[in-house]
C-alpha cells in the first residue's frame, strides 16, 4: 500500500533516505590503542591520539577495515580495494582535533542492497550507496553541572560504519523496518552489536515531500540521532505532516537539521543543514591510502554465516515455521543462537511455541532482556525434556518457567522441591477418578446418558483435585472407560 499523506488541496507522498551509524565491534579504537569498553569511568578510555596532542599520528585498525568489509559483503556491496580517508572540518567542543576523519570522495564500500520485508510478506528492495569508515566523536553531557557542559572523551575515535541508504524509503514503516534489516546483518556478522540503548548503532533520517505524481525530490530535513524503531517512525511522521503544512501554506522548506523530542514527538531545529562544501573536506595527510587485496576480501566471504533472510527463508521451507515466527526469531543473533541450541533436541514448532509465546511473553511482561534473564537455552530444553518424557504436564510446565525466572534454578530441581512430578499412576488417578464421580453423581448420570459438554467438566475437576498434577492422556482414557461403563 502506498503511503501518502493529504494535505487541503494535493496529495504528498514521502522520499526518505537513511544514515546508520553503526559502531564497530572492535575491541580498540579506529586510531588508537585505547579501550571501547562501554560504561568506563569518564576519560578513562583516552589515548593521546584521542585528545589530539600535537604530533600524535593516527594508524588504522585492521579489525575495523575487516569489520567494514564484511558489513558490505553482508549487503551484496562493491568492496572498494583502494580506499582513503579525509578530513572533515567542523569545530564542536567534544571534537578536539577540530576535524573528524572520515571517508567521502572514495569510500571501502560501494553500492549494495537490502530486502526488507513489509506487511503481507511483500518485498522491497533497498539500495545502498555507501558504508564509509569515520570516528566517532566524545560526549557533551549537559546536566551534571548547572553552569558548565561537561567532555566525556572515551567514545571520541571509536570506529563507526556510515551506512547510506539511496532515496528508496517511502513511509515511516518501510525506514523502521530497513533500520531493523540492516541491525540484523551487523549483529549476526558480529560487525556491531547494534544495541540502540547504548547508542551503538543511531540512525539519521533525510525526510522530503512532493506533490504524488512529481518527479523533482522536495527540500529535505535531516533528522538527528534516532534511537528506536519506534522513534523513527514517529519522527519522520511528524515530519512529513510538518513539511505538508508549511507547503499546503503557501511557505518554503528550509533545508536544515532537526532532533527530534521523545516526549513531544515533534521535531525541532537545530542548525541550518551544511552541504559538502561547508565541511572542506581534503584528504588526510597523516593516512596513507588504505589498500587491500582481493584475497584479504575472499576470506572475509569464505568465514561470512548465514544471514538471517536466508535463514528465515530456510527456516520456512525446512522447518515448516509461519513466517511471522520466522521473522522473529532471525531478528536477533541472540534470539538465533537461542533457537538453534532448543531444536537441538525438540520438535521446532513446540519450540517456537515455547520460545516466542511463553518465554518472550514473560520477559515482556516483566521487562527483562536476554542480558538479564536466568533461564539458558538448555534451561529451556530441560524443561521440554520432562514435557516430552511426561514428568510433567504443560499446564505446569508454564508454572515451573514461571519459576525458572525467578529463581534460575533448572526445571528438574525446581520440580522435585514442589513435588509437580505428573500422576502417572492408572491405579493413583482411578482413586482421585472415582472420587470426583462419587461427588458429582449426577451430572455423571448425564454424561453416561450422552451428554458429551459434561465430559470436559469432569476432565476439569479431576485435574483440579490432582492440582493440575494428573496425566491428561491416561484421565481421559480412564475416565471414558467408567463412562462406558
Amino acid at each position: 500500500m502506498t503511503y501518502t499523506i493529504q494535505g487541503k488541496n494535493n496529495h504528498y507522498e514521502l522520499v526518505i533516505g537513511c544514515e546508520i551509524h553503526a559502531q564497530i565491534a572492535s575491541e580498540s579504537k579506529l586510531f588508537s590503542r585505547a579501550s571501547t569498553a562501554f560504561g568506563s569511568e569518564q576519560n578513562s578510555q583516552v589515548s593521546l591520539i584521542d585528545c589530539a596532542m600535537p604530533g600524535m599520528l593516527p594508524v588504522i585498525n585492521q579489525k575495523c577495515v575487516e569489520q567494514a568489509v564484511k558489513t558490505g559483503l553482508g549487503i551484496n556491496a562493491k568492496i572498494n580495494l583502494h580506499s582513503f580517508f579525509d578530513r572533515k572540518n567542523y569545530f564542536y567542543p567534544d571534537l578536539p582535533q577540530g576535524y573528524q576523519i572520515s571517508q567521502f570522495t572514495l569510500p571501502i564500500v560501494g553500492e549494495g542492497s537490502v530486502e526488507i520485508e513489509l506487511e503481507n510478506s511483500e518485498k522491497k528492495l533497498i539500495r545502498i550507496e555507501r558504508i564509509h569508515l569515520e570516528q566517532d566523536a566524545g560526549k557533551s553531557i549537559h546536566d551534571q553541572h548547572p553552569t558548565c557542559s561537561l567532555i566525556d572523551l572515551n567514545r571520541a575515535g571509536v570506529g563507526l560504519m556510515e551506512i547510506v541508504s539511496k532515496p528508496d524509503l517511502s513511509s515511516p514503516l518501510e525506514a523502521s523496518e530497513y533500520v531493523k534489516t540492516i541491525r540484523s546483518i551487523v549483529r549476526c556478522l558480529g560487525t556491531s552489536d547494534g544495541d540502540m540503548e547504548k547508542g551503538n548503532l543511531r540512525c539519521d533520517a533525510n525526510v522530503s515531500v512532493r506533490i504524488v505524481g512529481e518527479k523533482k525530490l522536495g527540500t529535505r530535513c535531516e533528522i538527528k540521532n534516532l534511537n528506536s524503531m519506534r522513534n523513527i517512525a514517529r519522527a519522520i511522521e511528524f515530519e512529513a505532516n510538518r513539511q505538508v503544512e508549511i507547503l499546503e501554506n503557501g511557505g518554503k522548506i528550509a533545508q536544515e537539521t532537526r532532533l527530534f523530542d521523545a516526549l513531544t514527538g515533534e521535531t525541532r531545529t537545530m542548525r541550518s543543514k551544511e552541504d559538502a562544501m561547508d565541511y572542506r573536506y581534503f584528504p588526510d595527510p597523516d593516512l596513507p591510502d588504505l589498500i587491500i587485496s582481493s584475497q584479504f576480501v575472499d576470506d572475509i566471504k569464505k568465514n561470512l554465516p548465514e544471514l538471517p533472510q536466508v535463514r528465515k527463508k530456510r527456516y520456512v521451507e525446512n522447518l515448516a515455521i509461519a513466517p511471522y515466527d520466522a521473522g522473529v526469531i532471525t531478528a536477533d543473533q541472540e534470539i538465533i543462537d537461542y533457537f538453534e541450541e532448543l531444536i537441538k533436541k525438540h520438535d521446532p514448532k513446540l519450540c517456537v511455541t515455547w520460545l516466542t509465546v511463553e518465554l518472550f511473553g514473560r520477559m515482556n511482561k516483566l521487562s527483562i532482556n536476554f542480558e538479564n534473564l536466568k533461564v539458558r537455552a538448555s534451561d529451556l530444553s530441560g524443561l521440554l525434556d520432562l514435557i516430552k518424557t511426561g514428568e510433567i504436564s504443560g499446564k505446569i510446565a508454564k508454572d515451573v518457567l514461571d519459576a525458572m525466572i525467578e529463581t534460575g534454578d533448572s526445571a528438574k530441581k525446581i520440580v522435585e522441591t514442589k513435588g509437580l512430578k505428573q500422576v502417572s499412576d492408572p491405579q493413583a488417578l482411578e482413586k482421585i477418578i472415582d472420587e470426583v464421580i462419587k461427588n458429582n453423581q449426577e451430572n455423571f448420570a448425564k454424561c453416561q446418558a450422552g451428554d458429551e459438554k459434561l465430559f470436559g467438566f469432569f476432565v476439569g475437576q479431576i485435574m483440579k483435585a490432582s492440582k493440575g498434577q494428573a496425566n491428561p492422556q491416561l484421565v481421559n482414557e480412564i475416565l471414558r472407560k467408567k463412562i462406558k461403563g
